[in-house]
C-alpha cells in the first residue's frame, strides 16, 4: 500500500479549542477583594503571595475554586443537590476558563477520637481486606479488623401470611464479626472522671460541696439537686447509700417540681458530660478548661492496650505481624513489609496498597503510622495526607488550589514538596498556590501580588507577572523577597532552667535537656523529629506555662474579634453603666438583638437545592441591633459604631477621656501588637484568614497570667513583613520578664534566637535525640546538622 506524500502543506490555523488558555477573572469583589481582574495561565504553577489578610484566600479559595466547585454542583440532578451544600455564587462580574478545582487546604482533619492516618487515606481498608484474605487463623470478613464495626449477634421468629388463614412462623438468626474492643469502643483509650475535683465528700448539699465552676451555693443548678427530694440536703456525700450515690452520680433525666416550677434532674456526671466535657477544649473559658484538664484523666485501654481491636482481631497474622502491628509501624517500614508478601491471589490489592504507602514516603510522611490519630496531625501534615490521593491520579487539566504546602515544613523538606507540585503541572494540570516562603515563590511561573495592606487596607493586584519582575517591583512582597535575618551579635543571659528528664513520648529517645528560661528558646528540627512531642508532650504543664498551638478558632458568622477575646464584655458594662441599663441590651447575640434579623445582620432565604440568598437586614441595616439601643451612647458612639471601628481606632478610643476603659484597652492594645490594627472588632471571625485566627488567639493568650509561652510555628500563614512584627513581639514579651519557647522552622526565628534545641537527625526512629544545643552562631559555625547547614546558607556564612 502506497502513501502519498504532500509537498505543498500550509501551516495549520491554531484550532478554537487551543484559545482557551487562560484562566480570567474580571471584578472580583470577594471579602476585601476591590474588583480584581487578572489573567492566570493554565497548565503553569502561578503563586499568590501579598501581607496575610491582603485578599489571597478570597481570590483564589473564595472565588476561583468556590464558582468552580457550584458549578460541578449544579450537573446533578435537583434530588441530588437536595444532599450537597448550597453554594452561593462569588461576587464576581466574570469569571471564564475554569476547569475542575480540587483544593487542598490547611484544615485540620476531622478530631474525631476514631479517625486514624489509615482511615482518612483508606490504607486501613485494604490492609483489613488483605488479613481477611491471608491472616492466619482466619478470623472474620474485613469488617472483622476495623476497630470502628461492633460484633453483633441477634435472632428472633418472623410470621409469613401464606393466605387461607395457612400461617407459617420461621425463626432467623443474625451475627456480624466486628473488630471494636468492646472496653474501650474503639478509642484506644478510656476516660476516668476525678469525682475528688467534682466535690468535697465530707460535706453536704447544704453546705455547698461542689468544686465546679459554675456549680454555686445560691444558684439553680445546686438547688436542683439539693432540692430534688432524692437525697437529704443535711447528710454528708460520703455517708450516701448506694442508691443515693447511684441518683447523684448517673441517674437518668427524671421532673421534678421545685418551688412549682417544672425542671429536670439528671445525674452529675451525664450533666457535665454535656455541658462541659463534649466540648471543643480550645472553645472554652479558661476557667473551664483549668477545671476540665483537672477532672478528667485518660488511660491506654487495658483490654486492647490502645490498639482499639479485639483479641481475635489481633491474633490472626501473616507472618508474625497482626493488623494493629502493621497499623503501629512507621509507614516507611510498612511499605517494606507489604513489598515482602507475595501472594498472586491479591496482586491487585498490594500493588494498590504499595503505591498509597510509597506516597506517604514519597511526600514525606513516612515516619508516621495508620494508628495516629488523625486530630494530632499539624496543619501541615493534615494537608499532605489529603495531597496523597492526588499524587498517583490519571487526570489532568485540573486546577489544583494550595493553601501554603511548605507550612509546618524545615527547610530540607521544601525542595521535596516543590518538586511534588511541579510534578503535578508538568502533567498538564493547573496549579494555583498561596505561599509566603522565598524558596516556594522561586518555582512559580507566574506570580500575583496582592496588597499593598491587610484587611481594607488591601484587596488590590499590586504586581502581576514572572519571579524576577515581583523582585525589582516596589510592593511590600517585591522588598522583602531577599530579606535575610542577620544572627544575633550578643544573645540574653539564662535567668534559671526547666529541666526535662528521660522524655520519651512518641519517637522521643529518652531525651534530657535543660530549657532556659528568660530568653528567646527556638525548637526546630526536620518534620517528624519529635519537636510537638518534647515542647507539648513532655514540659510539664504547671500553673504558669502557657501553650498556643495550632488548633484552629472556631467561630460562626455571629463570633466576632470582640466576642472572642472578652472585649465586650467590659464595652458592654460601661455602656450600661453610662445609660442606667443592663448589659444585655448591648448584644446582638441576646435581648439587644434586631427582633428582624436576630441580631445576624442580615436575612437568609432559603431556595431549597438553590443557593440560598442572604440579604441586608432593612429594619437594621446591618448594624444587628434594635433600634431603640442604638439610642444608647457612650463617648459619643452608639454600640454598632463602636464594633465598627479598627482595632487602632479602638485602642485611642478607650485610652482616655471620656471612652477610657482600661480592661477594654488592654485586649485592643495586644491585638495591636500581633499586628491586627486593621480588623474591626466587629468583623465576622468567619472572614479572618489562617494567619489572622492563628494571631488573634496569640494575643487572646497574652493576657493569661503566666511566665512560660509555648508557641507552635507563629509563622504559619505570615508573611515576610509580618515576622518582623512577630520577632519584636517575642522579644517585648522577653524583655518584661516572660520566657518563651517557639517550635519553628523559619530561619528569621532561628537567628534571632537566644537558644537553639535542635531535634533529629530524622524523622520518625531516626530522630528522637537532641543533635545541638547553643545559640545560633555556634550552629551556624558548626554547620553539623542540617538544621546548621540551611541557617548558614540563609544568613549567608
Amino acid at each position: 500500500m502506497s502513501k502519498v506524500t504532500r509537498t505543498d502543506r500550509q501551516p495549520a490555523e491554531p484550532h478554537a479549542a487551543d484559545s482557551h488558555d487562560l484562566i480570567r477573572v474580571h471584578g472580583a469583589r470577594e471579602n476585601n477583594l476591590k474588583d480584581v481582574s487578572v489573567e492566570l495561565p493554565k497548565r503553569r504553577l502561578t503563586v499568590f503571595t501579598g501581607v496575610s489578610g491582603s485578599g489571597k484566600s478570597s481570590l483564589v479559595f473564595d472565588t476561583i475554586a468556590a464558582e468552580s466547585q457550584r458549578m460541578i454542583n449544579e450537573t446533578y440532578s435537583a434530588f441530588l443537590q437536595g444532599f450537597m451544600p448550597t453554594l452561593a455564587r462569588p461576587e464576581v462580574d466574570v469569571l471564564e476558563g475554569l476547569t475542575t478545582a480540587i483544593t487542598v487546604d490547611q484544615q485540620r482533619m476531622g478530631s474525631d477520637p476514631r479517625s486514624t492516618v489509615g482511615t482518612a487515606t483508606d490504607a486501613n481498608a485494604m490492609l483489613r481486606i488483605l488479613f481477611s484474605r491471608l491472616g492466619k487463623p482466619y478470623f472474620g470478613p474485613p469488617g472483622a479488623f476495623s476497630f470502628n464495626v461492633a460484633s453483633v449477634q441477634a435472632s428472633g421468629g418472623f410470621t409469613v401470611d401464606r393466605g387461607a388463614d395457612k400461617t407459617k412462623t420461621e425463626k432467623v438468626s443474625f451475627s456480624r464479626t466486628g473488630g471494636m474492643c468492646t472496653h474501650c469502643e474503639g478509642r484506644g483509650t478510656v476516660s476516668d472522671i476525678d469525682l475528688a475535683q467534682l466535690y468535697d465528700d465530707s460535706k453536704s448539699l447544704s453546705e455547698d460541696p461542689f468544686t465546679i465552676p459554675t456549680y454555686t451555693g445560691g444558684g439553680w443548678v445546686v438547688r436542683v439537686i439539693a432540692e430534688s427530694g432524692f437525697f437529704d440536703p443535711d447528710k454528708p456525700i460520703r455517708a450516701y447509700t448506694k442508691k443515693e450515690r447511684h441518683d447523684f452520680l448517673y441517674r437518668e433525666p427524671t421532673k421534678v417540681k421545685i418551688n412549682g416550677i417544672n425542671l429536670t434532674y439528671e445525674g452529675l456526671i451525664p450533666k457535665l458530660q454535656k455541658s462541659m466535657l463534649n466540648k471543643d477544649r480550645e472553645s472554652m473559658q479558661p476557667h473551664i478548661r483549668a477545671f476540665v484538664d483537672r477532672a478528667v484523666t485518660f488511660a491506654t485501654c487495658p483490654e486492647c492496650e490502645g490498639t482499639r481491636l479485639t483479641e481475635g482481631a489481633r491474633s490472626s497474622k501473616i507472618g508474625k505481624v497482626s493488623i494493629a502491628d502493621a497499623c503501629a509501624m512507621e509507614i516507611r517500614d510498612l511499605a517494606e513489609w507489604v513489598r515482602g508478601i507475595d501472594e498472586p491471589s491479591v496482586t491487585p490489592l498490594l500493588t494498590a496498597l504499595q503505591h498509597t504507602l510509597d506516597s506517604f514516603v514519597e511526600i514525606g510522611l513516612g515516619y508516621l503510622s495508620l494508628d495516629r490519630a488523625s486530630g494530632t496531625l499539624s496543619g501541615g501534615e493534615a494537608q499532605r495526607v489529603k495531597m496523597i490521593r492526588h499524587l498517583g491520579s490519571s487526570l489532568t487539566d485540573v486546577t489544583y488550589v494550595f493553601d501554603e504546602p511548605t507550612i509546618g515544613l524545615h527547610p530540607h523538606d521544601i525542595q521535596r514538596m516543590n518538586n511534588l507540585l511541579l510534578r503535578l503541572r508538568d502533567k498538564g494540570n493547573t496549579v494555583l498556590v498561596v505561599e509566603h516562603k522565598p524558596e516556594a515563590i522561586a518555582i512559580a511561573d507566574h506570580v500575583v501580588d496582592l496588597g499593598p495592606g491587610a484587611g481594607t487596607a488591601g484587596g488590590t493586584v499590586c504586581f502581576e507577572g514572572t519571579v524576577e519582575g515581583l523582585r525589582a517591583s516596589d510592593t511590600v512582597t517585591g522588598r522583602h523577597l531577599d530579606d535575610r535575618a542577620a544572627v544575633k551579635d550578643t544573645v540574653r543571659e539564662a535567668t534559671g532552667t526547666l529541666p526535662v528528664r528521660g522524655a520519651k513520648a512518641n519517637n522521643l529517645r529518652e531525651v534530657d535537656v535543660d530549657i532556659p528560661l528568660g530568653v528567646l528558646t527556638v525548637v526546630t528540627g526536620v518534620a517528624g523529629s519529635g519537636k510537638s512531642s518534647l515542647v507539648h508532650g513532655s514540659i510539664p504543664a504547671e500553673e504558669g506555662v502557657i501553650a498556643v498551638d495550632q488548633t484552629p478558632i472556631r467561630g460562626s458568622r455571629r463570633s466576632n474579634p470582640a466576642t472572642y477575646t472578652g472585649l465586650l464584655d467590659p464595652i458592654r458594662k460601661a455602656f450600661a453603666k453610662a445609660n442606667g441599663v443592663k448589659p444585655a441590651l448591648f448584644s446582638a447575640n441576646s435581648e439587644g438583638a434586631c427582633p428582624t434579623c436576630n441580631g445576624a445582620g442580615v436575612i437568609y432565604t432559603d431556595l431549597g437545592m438553590m443557593a440560598g440568598v442572604s440579604t441586608t437586614c432593612e429594619d437594621c441595616g446591618g448594624k444587628r441591633f434594635d433600634a431603640s439601643v442604638l439610642e444608647y451612647r457612650f463617648g459619643g458612639r452608639d454600640i454598632s459604631e463602636v464594633l465598627a471601628m479598627s482595632v487602632a481606632e479602638a485602642e485611642e478610643f478607650f485610652r482616655e477621656g471620656e471612652a477610657r476603659i482600661p480592661a477594654a484597652h488592654r485586649i485592643v492594645e495586644r491585638m495591636a501588637d500581633v499586628g491586627l490594627g486593621y480588623l474591626t472588632l466587629g468583623q465576622p471571625l468567619t472572614t479572618l484568614s489562617g494567619g489572622e485566627r492563628q494571631r488573634l488567639k496569640l494575643a487572646t493568650h497574652m493576657g493569661d497570667k503566666g511566665g512560660v509561652y509555648v508557641l507552635d510555628e507563629p509563622t504559619t500563614g505570615l508573611h515576610l513583613a509580618d515576622v518582623e512584627q512577630l520577632l519584636g513581639l517575642l522579644d517585648r514579651l522577653v524583655d518584661s520578664g516572660k520566657s518563651v519557647i517557639v517550635i519553628e522552622h523559619h530561619q528569621a526565628v532561628m537567628a534571632h534566637a537566644d537558644w537553639i534545641i535542635d531535634l533529629g537527625p530524622g524523622a520518625g526512629h531516626d530522630g528522637g535525640r537532641v543533635v545541638f544545643e547553643g545559640t545560633p552562631a555556634e550552629l551556624v559555625a558548626a554547620r553539623s546538622t542540617l538544621t546548621g547547614e540551611h541557617l548558614a546558607q540563609y544568613v549567608g556564612a
